[in-house]
């Protein structure tokens, strides 16, 4: 019997040794609380939605092909001025050489021409004897030829070409008879009965009385245009299409009766920005209002906001955990001091400081990147404070424990004490006041972008691209455009809040799930 006894004592002793892989197993503090937060489906949902916005953000800026600041064009017809086209209806002279057309002698002709065959003034005689239609011939009383007075103009074919006094008198006098040829200068010209003026095959110029002058700089008019303009006038036309070199264009005729001015626009292609361009295969979900590809905005938009999220909250938790852990640890005057100054910053308007602060810089033209940079220091300073009473409240009820004593004991310095004793205690808090702050940041970040205050063009941020529904046409018809960006906020900031939640539940010793 004994012996069986015996037996069973050594089977139950190889049964719970410490050896044996059968063992309970003890967790971990950390294993424990991973195996708590796991257990948390609202906080894994939360940790998945994190994981793929970081993804979005951090890797697909790699891959995406486009970079932040990249424009797209498109070839849009837009109406632009092409010529401007005037009606003459004053004289003009032709002064022969070596004779003289004083200006008050041209005024008073102007007044008796079609009216008069004679002008005196001061003494003097000038015969006018009509040789066309609106075409005079201006002599002295010995019968010399002083000059013409004309109302068709000679326009040249080439910009700022000029032409001799030959070649204009022989011009207007062919066009008075109805084209034919003539010769100036030793070449040999023809003229349709159109007015216009060729040789050898060539356009030189054009006799007329509609001056077109073109709008377009470096840019010649052709004679065909002018033709079809005089036209498209005498038939009381406002439209027209005409083909130029082998491509048809139209062409919208306005006219201006106080300057007497015929203004012709022209349908021309122009490369614009391909703003508000709907999803397709380029753009898989659009551009916005810049021509920028919206899927990679967002990408970028999301390092932004995340990095100025991370950065704020390290800022507030360095300057939180350093001035709490010195007001919990000392007390007295110390603590009384160091928290009222927390009370000052809990008073101080946030908003309306970081407004006026945006706006100065908006006024000073700080650099984009310097903007963000002052952005983050602001956040960051003035959100410490919930941090510093968080840590000042922990190290209150840690301070007096053991192992403090212990430590004081031992003959540590108080700054040993304070944050390689008493501040990691403190961490699990930390995490959770952390993880779930970020989500109030970026909010912050986004809103004060939407307000024009925050981060500046060309960087992008999800605030500065939803400030696109400032336009309330934008927002009806180009959802597009910002949506997305409310989405990956929504499920940034959401992530963030389910993280902080399930790392409280974790960290809380009392949890039995």
């Amino acid at each position: 019997m004994s012996k069986d006894m015996e037996k069973q004592n050594d089977l139950q002793e190889e049964q719970y040794s410490l050896n044996d892989d059968r063992r309970v197993k003890v967790l971990s503090p950390g294993a424990l609380v991973a195996k708590r937060f796991f257990r948390n489906r609202l906080a894994v949902v939360g940790l998945t939605m994190l994981v793929s916005m970081f993804l979005f953000s951090f890797v697909g800026g790699w891959v995406v092909p486009y970079s932040e600041d990249q424009f797209f064009y498109t070839l849009e017809y837009q109406k632009k001025e092409y010529a401007g086209v005037t009606e003459n209806t004053e004289y003009h002279y032709l002064v022969a050489p070596g004779q003289e057309l004083p200006t008050l002698v041209r005024a008073n002709l102007g007044i008796v021409l079609g009216k008069e065959d004679m002008l005196i003034y001061k003494g003097a005689k000038y015969y006018i004897e009509a040789v066309g239609e609106e075409l005079y011939e201006i002599t002295d009383d010995k019968g010399a030829l002083l000059g013409l007075a004309y109302m068709d103009i000679i326009n040249p074919t080439q910009s700022g070409a000029s032409f001799s006094y030959e070649f204009s008198y022989n011009a207007l006098m062919t066009c008075a008879e109805g084209g034919g040829s003539f010769e100036a200068d030793g070449k040999r010209y023809d003229m349709t009965e159109h007015g216009v003026i060729t040789q050898d095959g060539q356009d030189v110029a054009n006799v007329g009385r509609l001056i077109v002058q073109s709008r377009v700089s470096g840019r010649s008019i052709p004679q065909i245009f002018k033709d079809r303009v005089a036209e498209a006038i005498e038939n009381g036309e406002t439209e027209f299409t005409l083909t130029v070199d082998g491509q048809e264009r139209e062409y919208t005729m306005t006219y201006d009766p106080g300057k007497r001015i015929y203004s012709v626009m022209e349908d021309t292609p122009t490369q614009v920005y391909d703003k508000y361009a709907p999803p397709g295969g380029i753009h898989p979900l659009g551009t916005e209002g810049n021509g920028m590809d919206v899927l990679t905005r967002l990408m970028y938009g999301g390092r932004v906001s995340l990095i100025i999220g991370f950065i704020v909250i390290l800022i507030e938790t360095v300057i939180g955990v350093i001035l709490g852990g010195i007001s919990g640890y000392f007390g007295g005057w110390v603590d009384n001091l160091i928290m009222r100054i927390v009370d000052i910053f809990y008073c101080v308007p946030s908003m309306p400081l970081m407004i006026i602060l945006g706006s100065a810089m908006d006024a000073m033209m700080v650099e984009p990147q310097i903007r963000m940079l002052y952005l983050m220091l602001l956040l960051g300073f003035l959100g410490w404070a919930g941090i510093a009473r968080l840590v000042r409240g922990q190290i209150l009820s840690l301070r007096e424990q053991e192992f403090m004593t212990a430590a004081e004991a031992s003959g540590l310095s108080v700054r040993r004490r304070i944050f390689c004793h008493l501040v990691p205690n403190v961490i699990p808090q930390l995490i959770v006041n952390m993880t779930m702050g970020l989500g109030s940041i970026i909010i912050t970040e986004a809103t004060l972008s939407y307000l024009g205050l925050g981060v500046k063009f060309p960087f992008a941020s999800w605030g500065n691209i939803i400030n696109e529904v400032n336009n309330s046409y934008v927002l009806t018809e180009y959802l597009w455009v910002w949506i997305p960006a409310g989405i990956c906020l929504l499920m940034t900031v959401l992530g963030f809040n389910f993280v902080g939640d399930g790392l409280r539940d974790a960290f809380d010793p009392k949890m039995k799930r």
